[in-house]
């Protein structure tokens, strides 16, 4: 993509929608739609990097209650020419369809290589790369699995959305304490992702979420990895404005 002068390209993440009651989830998905209220004069592209819903479980005629307004938000967005780009994170995993039906919106399930006027990026949420993350790589396995997908789906829409969010939940308390620790990049597992893609690749940038820590490091050959943290305590997001990508905290 070649941005046009004045417009930039947006990147945010780990929103969980949902979470951890309707009330609060409602005050956050108000500030998130006031941030893209604020980019859409001069966005060129917004790139959503996963986990925007705590749970996001789609059946083949029923999608999730909720969210009414953000869904309609990107619809607009949509609509009025700016593209969206979705990649699934490990709660919001289950895509069947609805984001490019209604929205007009792709859905990744991988990590993707992009160029942006002369910059190279390698994007993506982030889970089960590199090192480490074992718990959730073997959570991947089961619920990627075609099979535990054909039963799952079965299951009455009611139970399976609330087992779904108690699993979520669940899964976020046991490991809320390690997400908030920063021990420098050696103990990144992400960064040892990025050293590993160095060695074969030329790349300028990589812009992951799921780790939840706003994070700016350097690289090796003058890269960067970027993680966009969370709209749950930071409010953070990149923003590339055609020379170079800046980690920014939103203030409403």
């Amino acid at each position: 993509m070649d941005i046009p002068k004045g417009k930039k390209v947006y990147f945010a993440s780990d929103n969980h929608l949902g979470a951890p009651t309707a009330d609060k989830s409602r005050i956050r998905e108000k500030r998130f739609i006031a941030w893209l209220n604020s980019i859409k004069k001069d966005a060129a592209a917004i790139y959503l990097m996963g986990d925007l819903f705590d749970v996001w479980i789609e059946y083949r005629r029923v999608v999730p209650k909720g969210f009414v307004r953000i869904l309609g938000k990107l619809a607009e967005l949509t609509d009025s020419g700016i593209p969206i780009y979705f990649f699934v994170g490990n709660h919001d995993m289950w895509m069947k369809g609805y984001f490019e039906e209604e929205l007009n919106i792709p859905v990744y399930y991988e990590p993707l290589e992009i160029t942006l006027n002369d910059k190279k990026l390698l994007i993506g949420h982030g889970d089960g790369l590199g090192p480490g993350d074992k718990g959730y790589k073997l959570v991947k396995k089961v619920f990627t699995n075609k099979l535990f997908q054909f039963f799952f789906l079965r299951i009455h829409p009611d139970i399976g959305l609330r087992l779904a969010q108690y699993l979520s939940l669940k899964n976020r308390s046991i490991s809320a304490g390690e997400d908030k620790k920063y021990e420098g990049p050696d103990s990144e597992w992400l960064v040892h992702y990025c050293r590993k893609k160095l060695e074969t690749k030329d790349l300028d940038y990589f812009v992951f979420g799921h780790r939840h820590l706003p994070l700016d490091i350097e690289l090796p050959k003058n890269a960067r990895y970027i993680n966009l943290g969370d709209w749950i305590e930071y409010n953070t997001y990149a923003v590339y404005d055609g020379d170079k990508l800046t980690l920014i905290t939103w203030d409403d």
